[in-house]
């Protein structure tokens, strides 16, 4: 029995019970066979054989001849591959459309704060908040070396879908590139960005406030690798504690701020 083990190991793997699985190796070794012979072949209680055999047979893995008594034989390899594989396909499909389900049911989406340790999840991260703007999007650029064009591209987006986007960059230089990547967004200039100090081994990068609620801010240092940078970032999605209270609240004062230079 030792070198059968590995298959029904395998058919385990792939979705069977352990009994069936053995009932099943076992068919694969006679051409077909009584309940009695399959319990001596596969050492599995004769009294749970027949209710493991209907469920192969449910399964479309073995046929029944009704005989008396009964005899069971497996469908060939490559077909019970075939139907595991659909049964595996149909799985992940019913899978993937139940969490389709909760995520868009949830009523308590990404409490808290949540660190990224990632530039690249960084960005992804800013590209997702910007994506599920409503209202308004106040982006600061600190740190114009970790802006990505994927970060324009999105807040264009946002433009075209009538969000309220303004960017405060450090620069005239950064004013023009953003000015002419979003010509509908509100470009100032704000020159003590240039000024940022560090706080330990990081300084200021991006910061992102989405419909006065949702935030994100980075932080970068340079890496063990000469002349490259790291980012990380804390961002939240909701005000329950904390940082999730108070960022988006200093953050709406600047943006108050911001709007009233802008109307003056």
């Amino acid at each position: 029995m030792s070198n059968e083990e590995p298959a029904i190991s395998a058919l385990e793997q792939l979705g069977l019970t352990e009994y069936e699985a053995r009932c099943f190796v076992a068919l694969t070794r006679i051409a077909q066979g009584t309940a009695k012979e399959i319990s001596q072949i596969s050492d599995i209680p004769r009294s749970r054989v027949y209710d493991t055999v209907d469920r192969l047979h449910r399964r479309g893995l073995v046929d029944i001849q009704q005989s008396e008594p009964r005899e069971f034989r497996a469908i060939s390899k490559e077909q019970a591959f075939d139907r595991l594989r659909e049964d595996y396909n149909s799985s992940i499909e019913a899978a993937d459309a139940a969490l389709d389900r909760v995520e868009s049911t949830k009523t308590q989406e990404e409490k808290g704060v949540w660190a990224i340790a990632d530039a690249g999840h960084v960005t992804d991260r800013l590209v997702d908040l910007i994506d599920n703007a409503d209202e308004h999007v106040h982006f600061i650029i600190a740190d114009e070396t970790m802006f990505e064009q994927a970060t324009l591209d999105r807040l264009a987006a946002a433009c075209d879908r009538d969000i309220t986007v303004i960017v405060e960059v450090p620069s005239s230089s950064v004013q023009n590139r953003v000015q002419q990547a979003i010509p509908d967004a509100s470009i100032i200039v704000t020159e003590s960005l240039q000024e940022t100090q560090k706080v330990g081994q990081k300084w200021p990068g991006q910061l992102v406030l989405v419909d006065k609620q949702a935030a994100l801010v980075s932080g970068v240092e340079n890496s063990d690798l000469p002349g490259v940078k790291e980012e990380t970032a804390m961002w939240t999605n909701g005000r329950d504690h904390g940082f999730a209270a108070w960022m988006p609240e200093l953050l709406e004062d600047r943006s108050d701020r911001t709007n009233h230079k802008q109307d003056n």
